[in-house]
């Protein structure tokens, strides 16, 4: 199990009326890899302005027929996004929740129904008769996920993934998959521009990334932290998963300045044992503060406690000088919250004396 997912129980009955009712009622009009597209039309004929909206993600060809009023996100980082677009009316259901919701957008979230906490079977979903499914993984939307992006597609449902989780990724390594080179803030922006195209929103999609380009500009301006080392460590006690070079952890130290203790790995998520950590002796743990309850040592409460009792970490500089920034899941993956990992990682690198 990779440190992101666990799945809920599956529905002992398929939901195989569910499926014949979606291909017959039309939801949506199309979905491809590599093929053409059909026009929705309006109650009066007309055609939608500004539809068909056709899109390259993730090595596919998505067409959405017109904005989606009824649409499930399968991850958290998604339907972030989508409620700070505005967008709950149009959301019938989200899933796989790390942390609590971002701040700000708590009553939107409460609003749409949760599915699942974890991931959900496929059936959980075509209850909800999605017209649309987003994902900010590919192995969501993938063989041993929620279900294969076809199977939503051969009932006419449109399907997305985040762009972060597919460039210059390679996914079918195992666990979270490596990076052959770094992640920037640029596939989230993407994300976001994507997402808002598709749902007619373009203007509220311009003005959020403008925003986060402004909160980092904030977070870094004058900082100097050449000299400190961090480490990231987003769960499991026994065989923690720590940052590799070049996701989202990545994005934040680049942004700082900063240096990864394990920037010679590739690997998303890779799990190293304690006595390497302890060999490579970061000056600040930037850890994982979860609410969810499938691996060990989720909160960060948990994580400290085991560092401070642990004999292959109790005399790291870090943990004897209690040098922890702590961060949500989601500041952790690439996601809408990665700014918020930045500014609070640069905030507590200023308040250690580890930058100017």
């Amino acid at each position: 199990m990779s440190p992101r997912t666990q799945r809920d129980p599956v529905p002992p009955i398929a939901s195989t009326v569910r499926r014949t009712a979606l291909l017959t009622a039309g939801l949506v009009l199309l979905t491809a890899c590599g093929g053409g597209s059909s026009e929705k039309t309006s109650q009066d004929g007309s055609s939608a302005a500004g539809y068909p909206v056709t899109l390259k993600n993730c090595g596919r060809t998505v067409t959405v027929g017109a904005a989606p009023h009824h649409a499930v996100s399968l991850d958290q980082g998604s339907t972030e996004i989508l409620l700070s677009l505005g967008l709950a009316d149009r959301l019938a259901g989200t899933s796989t929740w790390t942390d609590p919701v971002m701040k700000g957008l708590e009553k939107a979230s409460a609003s749409v129904p949760r599915i699942a906490e974890n991931r959900p079977s496929s059936e959980k979903v075509l209850d909800k008769e999605p017209d649309f499914i987003s994902a900010s993984f590919e192995s969501t939307l993938g063989k041993g996920g929620v279900a294969p992006r076809e199977q939503f597609e051969d009932l006419g449902v449109p399907t997305y993934v985040s762009p972060a989780d597919c460039t210059a990724k390679d996914n079918s390594t195992g666990g979270d998959g490596s990076r052959t080179k770094p992640l920037t803030m640029e596939s989230v922006y993407t994300e976001v521009h994507d997402l808002a195209e598709v749902f007619g929103v373009q203007e509220r999609g311009d003005e959020l990334v403008a925003q986060l380009r402004a909160r980092i500009s904030r977070a870094t301006a004058g900082i100097e932290a050449s000299d400190a080392t961090l480490l990231y460590w987003f769960a499991n006690a026994e065989s923690p998963y720590l940052a590799g070079c070049c996701g989202a952890p990545g994005i934040i130290t680049e942004e700082l300045g900063a240096k990864n203790v394990f920037d010679d790995t590739h690997e998303e998520w890779p799990q190293i044992n304690w006595e390497t950590v302890a060999d490579r002796n970061p000056d600040v743990l930037v850890i994982g503060d979860l609410t969810r309850k499938s691996q060990t040592a989720e909160s960060a409460e948990k994580k400290i406690q085991f560092l401070e009792s642990n004999p292959a970490t109790r005399n790291m500089d870090a943990v004897r000088h209690k040098r922890y920034v702590l961060l949500s899941g989601q500041a952790m993956n690439p996601s809408i919250r990665t700014v918020e990992g930045v500014e609070l990682v640069a905030a507590g690198l200023r308040g250690f004396g580890l930058a100017g």
